[in-house]
């Protein structure tokens, strides 16, 4: 029988549930558990897809094509795992099942209702992801008392019945804040959630205090006496310099023996020498290697969680640390920002992917004073597509060129929307998604990077590099690296005579592990490292 976790939140959301979360399941998996993990996200939309990721941070793209919550990236990175589409589950799912359900005459003579219909579905969906799994670890998103919220939780509450004590676990994520003026540890948000918590029918059998530094005894006792929960269930996530060191202070702190002990699991020395290694290598880099990030979500870094990661992995496996400038590509476009000023300090520039017109000049400003001073840079998604407009205008001579996504009455169309995009008229879950095979052209420095022909990336995108420019491109100096297999679609390109001039139509980002980094990111800090010298 599978059992389950469940990781609720309270006081304020992005407190840190979503690692948390991770964390308790690297600490069971460690110990040779089979786990799986799910994100339960309350608003109405579908999926992630047709948010902006001032919303909600960037989507995360799985290896099936599923459009899910950054939080999955974060499952994925810690557990070494693949999840699926499945393992998201969002209110509009959910709404949208029961309803067309009902349009079929399933619920025939009967009042549809929250509860039980609504719940049911729920509850029925996370039993199907965990199938084959030995335990399930369901993040529940947003903070306690959120009316969204509340049929998840009537969820969680109803399964804690029917799977029994010994299968089911709670925990709760709060914020405890430091006063500036006194320094005093404040529990009295926690208790105040865990009350809420408790109000509709939830007991957590631990508590997991989000804070800036370990938990002074005064304030766990607090914690403890009124989250009506024992001392050594009350945990501390502090601050730390790497996220990979959460797993390793909670076990510490003993909360993978208390999961195991609850849960009736076979208790095993965990094995953790994967994240162990991470973290000792990530204490040891003393090389420093600045990055510029060219993008237009600067504002809220979690739209490029993905791509931070990567870069982190990257440079920790070449014991230095990435030092990110943000430049917001809006600011170069409205003139407010020099390109060439902004760059001149930098060993590395990352062109970020992000659809749509505003901040798409910046971008290719930035890539012409990367590519003319042979700074390494690296475009992702629509930064690669850029890549090949500016040197269609700068270095072919192709005035107007562009994306027709912009400008569909360019007399270049460069870069241009996928045939089958043609014929699609919805905008939720229909993009070229998901993994697909790309064969690497030997002699590249593509090929180079990765060490095979054939490589599986994740895709999320609606325009390509036009066929019809290919040979023209090319003739100007830029390879093509790399074609999707069967369509031969551009996958990868290169500016021959630079250091390291690649563009990348799909995300390696997703795939991009602490202990095994991206190849392409890997290759990039290698030479932005080199640029150092």
């Amino acid at each position: 029988m599978p059992k389950y976790v469940f990781v609720t939140g309270g006081v304020l959301s992005s407190v840190g549930k979503g690692i948390v979360a991770a964390s308790i399941g690297k600490l069971l998996s460690a110990r040779g558990c089979k786990v799986t993990m799910i994100k339960i996200d309350p608003y109405l939309n579908v999926d992630a897809g047709t948010m902006n990721p001032y919303m909600h941070g960037e989507v995360f793209v799985t290896e099936d094509g599923g459009e899910t919550d950054l939080d999955l990236g974060h499952y994925e990175r810690f557990l070494d795992i693949q999840l699926s589409k499945r393992n998201n589950i969002t209110t509009g799912q959910i709404y949208k099942a029961v309803i067309e359900k009902e349009r079929r005459g399933d619920y025939l003579g009967k009042c549809v209702q929250i509860i039980p219909h609504i719940t049911d579905e729920i509850k029925a969906r996370i039993r199907e992801v965990s199938r084959d799994f030995d335990v399930t670890v369901v993040e529940i998103g947003g903070t306690v008392g959120d009316i969204e919220g509340l049929p998840f939780l009537e969820a969680a509450r109803q399964m804690r019945i029917e799977e029994g004590l010994d299968n089911t676990f709670f925990v709760h994520v709060a914020l405890v804040p430091i006063l500036s003026v006194t320094g005093e540890q404040k529990t009295k948000p926690v208790q105040h959630s865990v009350q809420e918590l408790r109000r509709i029918g939830i007991q957590p059998d631990a508590i997991v205090a989000r804070c800036s530094k370990p938990l002074e005894y005064e304030a766990k006792a607090k914690i403890s006496l009124f989250g009506n929960v024992p001392l050594e269930a009350v945990f501390t996530s502090y601050d730390v310099e790497t996220i990979y060191k959460v797993p390793l202070i909670l076990e510490e702190q003993g909360l993978g023996r208390l999961l195991v002990k609850r849960l009736k699991l076979e208790d095993r020395p965990p094995d953790l020498s994967d994240i162990e290694l991470y973290v000792s290598m990530f204490e040891k880099a003393s090389k420093r290697v600045k990055i510029a990030m060219v993008g237009k979500y600067t504002k809220l870094r979690d739209s490029y969680i993905s791509i931070i990661e990567a870069l982190h992995h990257a440079a920790t496996m070449n014991l230095a640390r990435p030092v990110l400038k943000w430049v917001e590509a809006t600011y170069i476009e409205k003139g407010e920002i020099n390109a060439e000023e902004a760059l001149s300090d930098v060993h590395g520039v990352v062109v970020l992917p992000g659809f749509g017109a505003r901040g798409a000049e910046g971008k290719i400003k930035a890539l012409r004073v990367a590519r003319e001073n042979k700074i390494p840079t690296l475009g992702i998604c629509f930064g690669m597509q850029l890549a090949v407009v500016e040197i269609a205008r700068n270095v072919l001579g192709l005035a107007g060129a562009h994306t027709t996504e912009i400008a569909p009455n360019t007399p270049y169309p460069v870069i241009d929307l996928l045939e089958e995009q043609r014929r699609i008229t919805e905008k939720g879950g229909t993009m070229r998604l998901g993994a697909y095979p790309i064969r690497i052209v030997k002699g590249t420095l593509v090929h180079k990077v990765y060490g095979v022909d054939i490589v599986f990336e994740r895709h999320r995108h609606r325009y390509e590099v036009n066929p019809k420019f290919i040979d023209k491109l090319e003739d100007g100096g830029l390879k093509v690296a790399g074609y999707s297999l069967g369509d031969n679609r551009v996958e990868f390109v290169e500016y021959k005579g630079h250091p390291f001039f690649v563009g990348c139509q799909c995300h390696p980002e997703y795939k991009s592990r602490p202990v095994r980094p991206a190849p392409l990111f890997r290759g990039f800090i290698e030479a932005a490292l080199r640029n150092v010298k």
